[in-house]
């Protein structure tokens, strides 16, 4: 990778393998929550993980690249500590482990998209850095929620 627009173009790959990751966990965690709020905003996610995922898409398409994925080593640990709550926390601290592990998956969002906003924007597609800026807003939202819940449970 010698070029921005090479990097651009694998981080791209890294975050599609990432988010298509996200969209099989979620379902996993939303099913095994116990309280109704952190289950809506699971299931919330889940329905913004598809537009996450229409969104790398389109940048795949403005760079006239094939949408493929790399393997994205980060996000397969943070799944695996997902998995690992759901298979060994007591029903009183699966909420809390699943809280912690999903807000580890959003930060991880908010890095990546927001490094393909701005590398995008520097190559020169500000449509597409809006899109995944608009990203970025969205995964602090749900990361603050997540706080909120936290904090009150």
């Amino acid at each position: 990778m010698k070029t921005l627009a090479d990097l651009y173009e694998h981080l791209l790959r890294d975050v599609y393998h990432a988010e298509k990751q996200v969209k099989k966990l979620l379902p996993k965690l939303a099913r095994a929550v116990t309280d109704e709020d952190l289950g809506e905003a699971l299931d919330k996610d889940l329905v913004d993980v598809v537009a996450r995922l229409e969104c790398v898409e389109g940048a795949f398409e403005a760079i006239d690249k094939k949408a493929k994925t790399v393997p994205c080593e980060a996000m397969m640990g943070l799944v695996k500590e997902g998995e690992e709550v759901l298979e060994e926390a007591d029903d009183d601290a699966v909420d809390a482990g699943i809280l912690a592990a999903y807000q580890a998956i959003k930060h991880y969002e908010i890095t990546r998209f927001g490094t393909l906003a701005a590398w995008s924007k520097r190559l020169g597609d500000n449509k597409i850095a809006a899109k995944f800026s608009a990203l970025v807003s969205e995964s602090r939202a749900l990361d603050q929620h997540l706080t909120e819940l936290a904090e009150a449970t």
